[in-house]
């Protein structure tokens, strides 16, 4: 009896001894779990470590880890372990957080089953997917806020999970809430970083003179590229109720370039009007995209943020969207897009005001050059021509008295346009508008956006000041339906538009290499510009060169008296 006493109490010791080290193995595997999942700082990476490390601590043969959407009542990403690739295609979409899962994400609390089919909550499984008996569910918090759930299914052995089971899974859950923590914290500061290096580069790419154009283009890139959209465009407003795109680059940027949406009932047009950033979450069946034109099926989630604020109203808009099924832009990521929104919009205002110095300078340059031919250059020539007049008397050749006559007839000539150029330099755009060259440069500068490219243009004569109001309204009119006609119909690739006021006449020629006007095409247009130049006294003609393309000239005389 002694000896078999003796036997026992030794058996027991020996169980108490196994559950010791079982349970120092236990704890060493929890510490070694903490250590991993907190050494890596790309988020992505700890929450796979997360789950594996779950796993592993309670011997599951699955687990999931299920991260909650922007909602707070679906799950927005789901990773697994246990399933391999062609399990996880045959049982089709992730689960968005319904039945069990749900259930952690109504109550935040450890849930720990026997069998998850008789939990009223349960909805059973999809088909293909494998059998699960026995459950243990733990809430991830990160500073008190749930940021997901820590799933375990079939503990290995056919054995429920325990209590020590759900402990180990609590503990490991707090050091993934630190480890998520300092993984966002980490992605956060590097985002911020991103934005204030592109915000660097986009100012001193505009304080370096780089065209505006080409800054917005920088301006949209590093946007896209930062918040990884698949669409950015930059819009600004045209009138009071219309938005234009500016410039458009990634999926679509082709439907997007150069499109008028109007202000109201656009997602631009909302950011721009309230001056805060506007989401959506599905920017293909919101209302506020498909209001507007040139709609792209393709795209998800967006965010419309206005590039700063001049008095009540934003410069322009930056519209940013990802591909459909991606997650939604959150405050993370809007409030550091926002700041550089507002960079971008400062360095812009700096940019104009720095073009505003240069023009004022130029303004200068050309009073000091006029003063210049007035003062030194006419006052040579008019001396030059009374000397030349007072001689002829002293000449009695009749050829040579001619000749000098006719010299002093080109010197009055040259001083004419001497005086009209130191008035075109003096010019300004007062209260009667700009004058016809500073307006013919403006259309042919609009076009660029509806061609593709920049028609060349070149001028020449006294545009300013001998062509008639009158007749300047008609050169504007024949101008932009020509270059309204080429974007439209032409297919061209190179527009070259003159215009000239020599002699009597002013003549507005508008040349291109398209595909001209096809056989039984609407001529309507042409005919107005016709009519056009007959109400002035004027031509007008369109051919079709042997090289190809077509050519308008229209002209009309600078005086019909």
């Amino acid at each position: 009896m002694p000896q078999l006493r003796l036997d026992e109490l030794l058996d027991e010791l020996q169980a108490r001894i196994d559950d010791a080290r079982g349970t120092r193995d236990r704890v060493h595997s929890l510490l070694e779990a903490v250590l991993a999942v907190g050494r890596d700082l790309d988020l992505t990476h700890v929450l796979r470590s997360i789950v594996e490390a779950a796993a592993t601590l309670v011997d599951a043969r699955y687990a999931a880890l299920g991260v909650i959407g922007p909602d707070g009542r679906s799950l927005g990403q789901f990773l697994t372990v246990g399933l391999s690739p062609e399990e996880i295609d045959a049982i089709g979409p992730f689960p968005s957080g319904h039945g069990i899962l749900g259930e952690l994400i109504r109550h935040p609390e450890p849930l720990r089953l026997a069998d998850l089919g008789t939990h009223p909550a349960s909805h059973g499984f999809p088909a293909h997917h494998p059998p699960m008996r026995t459950f243990l569910g733990v809430p991830i918090r990160v500073r008190e806020e749930v940021f997901g759930n820590l799933y375990l299914t079939d503990k290995r052995g056919g054995q429920e999970f325990d209590a020590e089971d759900e402990a180990v899974l609590t503990t490991l859950s707090v050091a993934a809430g630190v480890a998520i923590d300092n993984a966002r914290l980490y992605e956060a500061s590097q985002r911020q970083h991103r934005w204030l290096q592109a915000s660097g580069e986009i100012t001193s790419s505009l304080l370096s003179g780089r065209a505006r154009l080409d800054v917005l283009e920088l301006i949209a890139a590093r946007a896209r590229d930062i918040a990884g959209a698949a669409l950015a465009d930059v819009s600004v407003a045209v009138s009071e109720d219309e938005l234009r795109v500016e410039l458009a680059t990634g999926t679509g940027a082709g439907a997007r370039q150069g499109l008028v949406v109007p202000m109201k009932g656009t997602l631009p047009g909302a950011a721009y009007r309230e001056g805060r950033p506007v989401t959506s979450k599905n920017l293909c069946e919101d209302e506020r995209f498909t209001a507007g034109p040139g709609r792209i099926t393709d795209l998800g989630a967006a965010v419309a943020v206005p590039l700063g604020t001049t008095g009540d109203s934003a410069r322009g808009v930056l519209l940013l969207a990802r591909t459909a099924g991606e997650p939604a832009f959150t405050e993370d990521e809007i409030r550091p897009l926002e700041g550089f929104a507002g960079q971008a919009a400062l360095a812009l205002e700096l940019a104009e005001r720095r073009r505003d110095a240069e023009q004022l300078a130029l303004l200068e340059d050309r009073d000091r050059i006029a003063r210049d031919l007035h003062d030194l250059a006419i006052q040579r020539l008019f001396a030059t021509g009374m000397t030349l007049q007072s001689a002829t008397r002293f000449i009695d050749h009749s050829g040579a008295a001619e000749r000098v006559t006719r010299a002093v007839g080109d010197l009055d000539e040259t001083i004419k346009i001497i005086r009209s150029t130191i008035f075109g330099l003096r010019a300004r755009e007062c209260e009667a508008g700009p004058t016809l060259r500073a307006r013919a440069a403006r259309a042919v500068g609009e076009a660029a956006a509806t061609l593709g490219f920049p028609p060349r243009l070149t001028m020449e004569g006294l545009i300013d000041t001998d062509v008639p109001p009158q007749v300047a309204d008609h050169v504007m009119a024949v101008l932009g339906e020509a270059l309204s006609n080429t974007a439209r119909h032409a297919h061209a690739t190179r527009v070259e538009v003159d215009l000239r006021a020599t002699g009597k006449r002013t003549v507005l020629t508008v040349t291109d290499n398209g595909v001209g006007i096809p056989e039984g095409g609407r001529r309507s247009g042409l005919a107005n510009l016709a009519e056009r130049a007959h109400s002035v006294g004027g031509t007008f003609e369109f051919t079709a060169p042997p090289e190809g393309g077509s050519r308008l000239v229209w002209s009309a005389p600078l005086d019909r008296r």
